[in-house]
């Protein structure tokens, strides 16, 4: 009750909500890769190369994403007490007596997305751009060069307060989200995290179909040659389209059972 006091449930929500989705769903696909097969043939990398290509253990990922995650819960709810959304039950009260509509609230989704992909775009860029910021920092994400659901947050705690949790603040800033539409959007962008980083490529994932931003998108990014190639991050695949640094790739069968993404020839450079 406590906690109550010092914030409403909405904020409650968008705090607590992301978090404990990431690790549900991550949490689905472990148990599907690791205990069963029903999603082999639609895996982007082996059993083995997740053993051998991955430089991070598995401990090393859990503790590195609890502590981005810690941080996140942290600096959100800095955020909602500086601009006056995290003043408990009152902004409950106000929130459920005033509601927005739908056409607004779906826009102010829009330009959430829209902000929330130029920050992680640039930010991402400079993180490898920069040898000194991608030596100390990014180059810890790529620890995972097979990724895996789980591992989506893994980074240095810089990396993952500049390129996430900033980015995050400034979507809910500029839209003028409510903090329950915020709670949404967050889960929402949360689950495509995860998803872009499963190494699953499965031809019914609705998100795949939505997005050209999806798991293979992403995979070219964590290859090698890929690098510097394919930044955008998590929706659209505008920033690398306008920017030149939009790679081509096909998904192809992979010796021995599964799929892999094959960059073109002419995009490595």
């Amino acid at each position: 009750m406590a906690l109550l006091g010092f914030m409403g449930v909405d904020e409650l929500v968008v705090t607590v909500a992301p978090v404990a989705v990431y690790w549900v769903y991550s949490g689905i696909y472990e148990v599907l890769l690791r205990r069963t097969t029903v999603l082999d043939k639609y895996r982007l990398h082996s059993r083995r190369d997740e053993e051998t290509k991955n430089i991070a253990s598995r401990k090393d990922v859990v503790k590195g994403v609890l502590l981005q995650q810690a941080i996140q819960v942290a600096i959100s709810v800095a955020v909602l007490k500086l601009t006056g959304d995290g003043d408990g039950a009152a902004a409950d009260r106000a929130a459920s007596l005033t509601p927005e509509p739908f056409l607004v609230v779906a826009a102010r989704f829009g330009v959430a997305m829209l902000v929330l992909d130029a920050w992680q775009y640039f930010m991402h860029r400079l993180m490898h751009s920069s040898r000194y910021m991608y030596r100390r920092f990014h180059s810890w994400h790529h620890r995972v060069a097979a990724p895996y659901a789980f591992a989506a947050q893994y980074g240095h705690p810089v990396d993952g307060v500049l390129t996430e949790t900033l980015s995050g603040a400034a979507a809910y800033l500029v839209s003028g989200m409510s903090p329950r539409a915020a709670a949404a959007f967050f889960v929402f962008a949360t689950v495509k995290g995860v998803d872009d980083h499963c190494g699953v490529a499965a031809p019914w994932n609705p998100l795949h179909a939505a997005f050209g931003n999806n798991t293979a998108y992403h995979d070219v990014h964590h290859q090698r040659g890929g690098g510097r190639r394919n930044f955008s991050q998590p929706f659209f695949v505008v920033w690398d389209r306008l920017l030149g640094t939009h790679a081509r790739y096909a998904v192809l069968p992979r010796d021995g059972g599964g799929l892999k993404v094959k960059i073109f020839e002419d995009q490595m450079h």
